[in-house]
């Protein structure tokens, strides 16, 4: 990217993630508005990203943050890998193209806590509505067709798929047209699951909202730039620092600053602003602005656990090889599901602590956890942009957390080992049978995450909440936050979607409160 000779915006949102992207596009659509998004990351389009079932290289590469977490006493001193997009369309570039939306709980909680009722459940079908591009069976009240947002069900899923279909219904657990439907209503059940993919490709949310605007005299995109902290007069936002190709840089935003960088580069760039805890700050040198003790805490993933099977014959990967979506209880007194298991076509190789190899032909079902107890949180490890975040996701340290691991492996195993899989698989590979002490020890040295990191920035009106119900921070004016670290509580399902919604509802925000009344629904402008 070109240096930049206009410092000057209306309108600045950091990140081009999968909220980021729709923030920017949205704001654009207002003509008068000058928009700018900086992302740290650059733009790619090559086959890893392009192709669905070669997501996998995508971790650990230049288009992943790489982030680690701490040592857990709890994952028996083991540390978690914490993938996190990096680049134009961020996690909807690398990520399994999952598209849910989150339960109906999710969005009245987002509600309750918040204290505003347009968070609701009823209300964020408005969204979807109006985002989506639903090819599957109509459903007029809970399903979008013209929007933006292609999705998908693979056309013809792989016997794996329609297996694990038929064990759960051999299971008693009831089957869906969709996973976004009236699944997302009540306790749970199974579906094929519904996919970012368009013709055959990963069309990302950078695709879908940004690209189509990139004609737009004015929006500007820049890449290879680093946020560093947000520039106040008082509490006032008037821009970002950012550096780029090691120099630093200054751009002013006239109206808003918009942070969507994720739940772990939001609440760091927060803290590197003089907002956060004032003990923290104050540990690094840098002078509180405001404090908001709820920065970086409050930290949540889902959490997951690998079971893994050998074909008999090798088998085709169909799409991104998640074909099937199933969200169930571990207790049947749960009025909703707390559970998430993602059954991919090939085999995935489980930490080297549990100490089994892959076999040459498999699969794998991860147990996961939809509704984790344990809190985690994140602080600085200096006060330079360039000082690594300390990351302590605290995973299993709930102890309702190792009782939903037992139930879900449980699950994935009586899954995975019907009889409607003879045909298909050769034997269980892990975890197999084991007693509760070995079992116990198989979930802490097998536990990874969804890479789903939210929550690190609360909406909310406790002491411990970062925004209010309008994406504001407290204390702060100018300055709103649109992506995964609002959430109040991790929403059951894939994150991708709830993040869409969170930012089309941002903007619709920050338009309403510069004297626009809605966003604009798509990019026709010449």
């Amino acid at each position: 990217m070109e240096h930049l000779h206009d410092q000057h915006y209306d309108f600045i949102v950091c990140g081009a993630g999968t909220a980021g992207c729709v923030v920017a596009a949205r704001l654009a659509d207002q003509k008068s508005a000058r928009v700018l998004l900086i992302e740290a990351g650059e733009d790619y389009s090559g086959p890893e990203v392009a192709e669905p079932a070669l997501w996998p290289m995508n971790l650990g590469s230049k288009r992943d943050w790489a982030f680690e977490g701490q040592p857990n006493p709890h994952l028996n001193g083991r540390r978690q890998s914490l993938s996190m997009g990096k680049g134009l369309g961020g996690g909807s570039s690398i990520n399994v193209m999952v598209w849910s939306r989150g339960h109906r709980s999710d969005w009245d909680h987002f509600a309750a806590e918040s204290g505003d009722p347009a968070w609701g459940y009823d209300s964020v079908l408005n969204y979807y509505r109006r985002i989506e591009n639903w090819q599957g069976s109509p459903d007029a009240t809970r399903r979008g067709s013209g929007g933006p947002v292609h999705v998908e069900q693979p056309a013809t899923p792989q016997p794996l798929a329609l297996a694990t279909l038929e064990a759960a219904s051999r299971l008693g657990i009831p089957r869906f047209d969709s996973p976004n439907g009236e699944m997302m209503e009540g306790p749970g059940g199974i579906a094929i699951t519904d996919l970012r993919i368009n013709r055959g490709k990963r069309e990302s949310v950078y695709d879908s909202y940004i690209r189509p605007r990139l004609h737009y005299p004015n929006l500007t995109v820049l890449t290879g730039a680093l946020v560093t902290r947000v520039l106040l007069t008082g509490t006032q936002v008037i821009g970002v620092e950012v550096v780029i190709a090691g120099k630093r840089q200054c751009f002013y935003a006239a109206a808003e600053v918009i942070l969507s960088m994720g739940a772990v580069q939001t609440p760091k760039v927060l803290m590197q602003s003089g907002i956060g805890p004032e003990d923290e700050l104050r540990n690094h040198g840098i002078a509180p602005i405001n404090n908001l003790p709820g920065v970086g805490e409050n930290l949540q993933d889902h959490l997951a656990f690998g079971c893994t099977w050998e074909y008999l014959q090798p088998q085709a990967v169909g799409s991104s090889g998640c074909e099937t979506t199933l969200y169930w209880k571990s207790d049947s007194r749960l009025e909703v599901p707390d559970l998430l298991q993602c059954q991919l076509a090939f085999a995935v190789p489980s930490p080297p602590e549990v100490a089994i190899e892959p076999p040459q032909h498999g699969w794998t079902m991860f147990a996961g956890l939809a509704r984790p107890a344990s809190r985690g949180r994140l602080r600085l490890s200096g006060a330079g942009p360039l000082d690594a975040p300390i990351i302590e996701p605290n995973s299993l340290s709930a102890p309702e957390d190792m009782k939903a691991a037992y139930a879900s492996i449980e699950l994935c195993r009586a899954l995975g080992n019907s009889e409607a899989f003879n045909k298909l698989v050769k034997r269980e590979v892990v975890p197999g049978p084991k007693e509760h002490r070995a079992m116990e020890q198989f979930i802490r040295n097998s536990a990874v995450t969804y890479w789903h990191q939210s929550c690190t920035a609360k909406m909310g009106r406790d002491a411990m909440s970062v925004v209010d119900h309008q994406l504001r921070v407290y204390g702060i004016d100018k300055l709103r936050i649109a992506d995964a670290s609002i959430m109040p509580r991790i929403t059951i399902g894939n994150t991708m979607a709830p993040c869409v919604v969170i930012a089309e509802r941002a903007a619709d925000l920050v338009l309403c409160a510069n004297g626009v009344i809605a966003a604009a629904t798509a990019p026709d402008r010449n």
